[in-house]
Order: structure tokens, then C-alpha cells, then sequence
């Protein structure tokens, strides 16, 4: 990890030199002004920078276009082979107990076999209630920890486990196909700051990229917020091990240590975006972290992919924002090849905030009055994930949750 927070930080730095000595360059001591049309010369090391960064993004953007439209292309979901008689249900929270009241409350009827499992005693109704004492021990930690302790403890006769969020609400409940991993789709909903609200909708339009999962061999990441496991795979796997994001690690395990088959589920759950800038930021910060210690379960080619795609999203907003903007402030930045890939890239980080909001169906035209913001979402989106690599949290931090009262 130390290597990696100093190439970042490298590349950082980079950026900004680069882009003041951009805005300087016609007006310093013995420069000539710079025209819309001039080209100015820096040294090549900046040069060598701002080229990586655009190479990075526009690899990662090829990559995700391969993985959405040619890999997951009419991918459709299996048809539901399983009820929620075949499901136990497990609800995660520490104490959140008027939020997992509203999210018990708005499963479907047809679920009957429901448990809290919480660090604290809760009252919560329709659903039975665990505790997981303070002398469970185990590898895993906080969240992981918890599972771990429910997996151990809950008996279940059931075929799967379906493992929600305190605040994942499950309106409709189609059935499950028959794979051993069924992710559920998500819709943050707005609870507080306007800016991770639209960041959480921007991040909608990249996961359609999930569709392509299931033809992979390893999936390239998972949303434990709404998952449900075949039993037997994971008494198989098992939880316990040490990571912040406890979720993809699981099934990074579960597909290459024992090939397990993988579906993305049609039904949503409406989770709640962060409340404000510093949650969304510790949040994207964990699972940056979390997702760069956890390539040590992946084999050597998905590890570079997983590594090359954090330094992409965390670098992604220096097309909108140093860029495309020096460009149209008259600044040629090593010519016009360079300004057609940042608008190229900016173009794509346009659509998927558009994508997003079109998820979102009713919302939709709201949403879309906010695309002027999308520079700066897409920065609200990736700043955490600098964070995260240049300074990993030592502890699992959990998202401030809303909940229906407030």
C-alpha cells in the first residue's frame, strides 16, 4: 500500500503543477500570451503525467463499455426457481433500530423467516431480534464479524440467505433464480445533502456494468446491502476473515476457490445515499481500502484489473475539471488530440450520471436539471477513493444512517 499512496500522490501533484503552470503560461515573466489555438511546452515529466491519467481513465473506459455492452449484452436475469419459503432473511445494524423497523416493516408478507442480527438489544417488531455478544472471537471484524457470528449461530433449513442493510427496503420480491450468489440491485434514495445523493445516481449509471458479471469467471465486486447466498456455499466459504469490505471479499473467495455461478436479481432495494460529504467520503474511502486489500484473494489478473480501476475512478475528475476546462479557457494542451480524449472521457462521464438518473424512472426528470453539476459530482463520487489509497481507515466505519424519522 505504501507504494501505491506515493504513485498516487505523484500523479496528484502532477496534476495541479500541470494545470497552474497551464493557466500561468501566457502570462509569466518572458511568455508570450497563449491563443486558442497555441500550444504551450512543459517538461516532460508533467507531460508524461497528464498523458498516464488520460491513458488510465480511457483504458478503464474502454473496459467498462467491453464489459456493459459486449460481455453483458442481452444479459437477462434467470427466471425465479426459488420462493421466500426458501429464504431466511438477515437484517445487519449495530443499533439503528427505527431504521430496521421501517426496513422489516416493507418486506413483502410472503417472507416469514426473519432476524435482526445488531450489536445492541433492539425492539424491533416482526422480525426476531440477535445480540452478538461481546465475547464472540473471530478473524473478522465488525460487520464480517457479525455475519460470521449469525452464520455460526442462526440454524436455517432454508436454501438461501438473503443478507439486507439496516436501511435496504425490499418492496417487491420476484423470487431467486437457482445460482449461488444473487445480487440485488440498488437505488439510493435521497436523506440529506444534495451532492452524494447525485454522486450515489452517477455511481447507478456505472453498475450497469453488473449485468456483464455473471459471464465473468470472478465478479468485480458485490453490494452486501442486498445479496443472497446459497446456504451451503457459505458454510463453504465462511466470513471469517479479516477485511473492510467484508461483501466482495466473500465472493471473490466463493468464485475462485469453489466456482460458484453468480445472477443479478431484478428486484431493487431503496438503500439510503450518505447523508452528507464527509459520510460519502468515508465511505468511498473504505471501500477503496477494503477493495485494495482484498485483491490479495484474486488471482494475478484480476488483481492488476481491480488495482487499475481504483486509480482510474479515484483520477476520473481531472477530465471535467483540469482538462477539458483548461481547453476552453484557450489552453491547447499538448494539442488537439489530447482535447478530443478529454472530451471524449468527459462525454462518458456525462452518460453515466444520465444513465443513472433514467434508472430512477419517475425521479428521472429532476434529476437530470442537476447535469450541470456533474463535474463536480464526479469529483464528490472519486475523492474518497484518493482517500482511501493514500490514507486506508483502520477501522470499519459505519455510513450514518437517516432513518424514516428524520
Amino acid at each position: 500500500m505504501k507504494l501505491e499512496r506515493i504513485g498516487l500522490l505523484v500523479v496528484a501533484v502532477g496534476l495541479l503543477a500541470g494545470a497552474a503552470l497551464a493557466l500561468t503560461g501566457g502570462s509569466g515573466p518572458g511568455r508570450a500570451p497563449v491563443h486558442a489555438a497555441a500550444s504551450v511546452s512543459y517538461p516532460p515529466l508533467l507531460e508524461w503525467v497528464l498523458w498516464g491519467t488520460m491513458a488510465l481513465f480511457a483504458s478503464v473506459t474502454v473496459l467498462w463499455v467491453v464489459l456493459t455492452y459486449v460481455v453483458g449484452s442481452g444479459y437477462e436475469a434467470p427466471p425465479p426457481e426459488h420462493g421466500a419459503e426458501d429464504v431466511q432473511v438477515r437484517i445487519l445494524t449495530i443499533d439503528a433500530e427505527s431504521v430496521v423497523q421501517a426496513t422489516v416493516d416493507a418486506l413483502p408478507d410472503e417472507f416469514d423467516d426473519v432476524h435482526v442480527v445488531a450489536e445492541e438489544s433492539l425492539d424491533v417488531s416482526g422480525a426476531v431480534v440477535h445480540a452478538v455478544p461481546d465475547g464472540f472471537d473471530c478473524e473478522a471484524v465488525r460487520k464480517g464479524r457479525a455475519i460470521e457470528w449469525a452464520r455460526r449461530t442462526l440454524e436455517t433449513d432454508r436454501e438461501f440467505v438473503l443478507y439486507l442493510d439496516e436501511d435496504s427496503v425490499l418492496e417487491e420480491f420476484s423470487g431467486l433464480p437457482d445460482a449461488d450468489v444473487v445480487q440485488f440491485q440498488e437505488r439510493p434514495r435521497r436523506t440529506g445533502s444534495v451532492l452524494p445523493y447525485l454522486a450515489d445516481v452517477y455511481r447507478m449509471g456505472v453498475q450497469l456494468e453488473q449485468r456483464a458479471f455473471a459471464r465473468l469467471s470472478i465478479p468485480l465486486f458485490a453490494w452486501g446491502g442486498g445479496i443472497a447466498v446459497r446456504t451451503s456455499l457459505e458454510d463453504a466459504v465462511t466470513w471469517n476473515r479479516e477485511t473492510l469490505v467484508e461483501d466482495t471479499a466473500f465472493v471473490w473467495r466463493a468464485f475462485d476457490e469453489y466456482d460458484a455461478s453468480f445472477a443479478l436479481a431484478e428486484d431493487v432495494c431503496r438503500n439510503e445515499a450518505p447523508p452528507s460529504l464527509y459520510e460519502i467520503a468515508q465511505q468511498r474511502r473504505r471501500w477503496a481500502a477494503g477493495n485494495l486489500e482484498a485483491t490479495r484473494l484474486l488471482p494475478a489478473r484480476y488483481r492488476v484489473l481491480t488495482r487499475v480501476r481504483n486509480y482510474a475512478w479515484a483520477l476520473s475528475p481531472i477530465v471535467t475539471l483540469v482538462a477539458v476546462p483548461l481547453s476552453v479557457l484557450g489552453v491547447a494542451v499538448y494539442g488537439g488530440v489530447f482535447f478530443l480524449l478529454s472530451v471524449a472521457l468527459a462525454a462518458f462521464t456525462l452518460f453515466w450520471y444520465v444513465r443513472g438518473a433514467l434508472a430512477y424512472g419517475r425521479e428521472a426528470a429532476r434529476l437530470l436539471l442537476a447535469v450541470p453539476l456533474v463535474p463536480v459530482v464526479s469529483l464528490v463520487h472519486s475523492l474518497g477513493t484518493v482517500v482511501g489509497i493514500l490514507a486506508p481507515p483502520e477501522n470499519f466505519r459505519v455510513t450514518t444512517k437517516v432513518g424514516p424519522d428524520e
